[in-house]
């Protein structure tokens, strides 16, 4: 079966970001076909950061069923974009994030980063989950420095990186201390700095942000989004959100339940900075969950 992406009509404005020419052929403040994607930081529209080719995946269950999880998934995500995934619960969109990290590997298809398949981990992908997973014996600045440590990055090139992406993450001043004397944001934040001290290509954030509260997470989303800016990094984020993909994404893909299936795409043409209460967000928000029902 091949992967069902649907189009949606132009049924709610939303106002082109002024960095982008408006697509050919649809009105200005609308959102067009979702065939037709814009331009990414000057990225040609040809040249896939990560590809996923025709991706399936089956489990065997303990009554020796074949559990299809992910049905012939097809997505592009280009060079600097920010692609957030969204669906019901138990529609695979983690294990997705999971395949493109090389943690397990797909029953068929093909995933390429950089046009090379991926056969494992690499430091070219990392994930960032829920469950930060930092070491509370370790102050900040160790936590950060850790995976620059198993690079086999020298001492004081480490050092150095380290303390940048402090000052990225606005924790230079927490260093020397320890996790447990940390907030939740916080905490997530010196993650987000250990990841990208790594230099990775691709960072793949699972739900990060899921169990914080809704003022850290709405500081969190400008900070993403600011550090996304900067670095240039690409961002495939899972949520179930549908107004934090809306507040965060180039482009949304909606997904469907198991089987999962990507069902429809929605580029995001609104202006940046967002956030969750601008009216644009909801209705295209509101979008998003009217096509997850039909």
């Amino acid at each position: 079966m091949s992967t069902n992406v649907q189009k949606f009509p132009n049924q709610f404005p939303i106002p082109l970001d002024p960095r982008f020419p408006a697509h050919s052929g649809s009105p200005r403040g609308k959102v067009g076909p979702v065939s037709v994607r814009r331009p990414v930081r000057g990225v040609s529209p040809e040249v896939a950061k990560v590809g996923l080719s025709e991706i399936c995946l089956s489990y065997r269950t303990q009554s020796g069923e074949r559990l299809l999880a992910l049905d012939h998934i097809n997505l592009q995500v280009h060079a600097g974009e920010f692609v957030c995934i969204v669906g019901p619960s138990g529609c695979g969109k983690s294990t997705l994030l999971h395949l493109v990290a090389g943690l397990h590997q797909q029953t068929s298809g093909q995933i390429l980063v950089d046009g090379k398949p991926v056969q494992g981990p690499g430091t070219d992908r990392i994930m960032i989950f829920q469950e930060h997973g930092l070491f509370p014996w370790l102050t900040v600045g160790q936590n950060v420095e850790f995976g620059m440590k198993m690079k086999g990055v020298p001492k004081a090139e480490r050092k150095e990186k380290t303390h940048y992406y402090l000052r990225l993450v606005h924790l230079a001043k927490f260093e020397k201390s320890y996790i447990h004397q940390l907030s939740g944001g916080m905490r997530q934040r010196v993650a987000i700095a250990r990841a990208l001290a790594t230099e990775p290509d691709v960072l793949l954030m699972d739900e990060p942000f899921a169990a914080l509260d809704a003022q850290t997470r709405d500081l969190l989303h400008d900070e993403l989004e600011r550090i996304w800016s900067e670095t240039g990094r690409t961002i495939i984020f899972v949520t179930h959100n549908v107004r934090e993909a809306i507040r965060l994404g180039d482009r949304v893909i909606l997904m469907t339940f198991r089987p999962g299936r990507v069902k429809s795409e929605f580029p995001v043409d609104l202006p940046r900075p967002r956030h969750l209460e601008d009216p644009t967000v909801a209705r295209a928000a509101r979008e998003i969950d009217r096509k997850s029902v039909v």
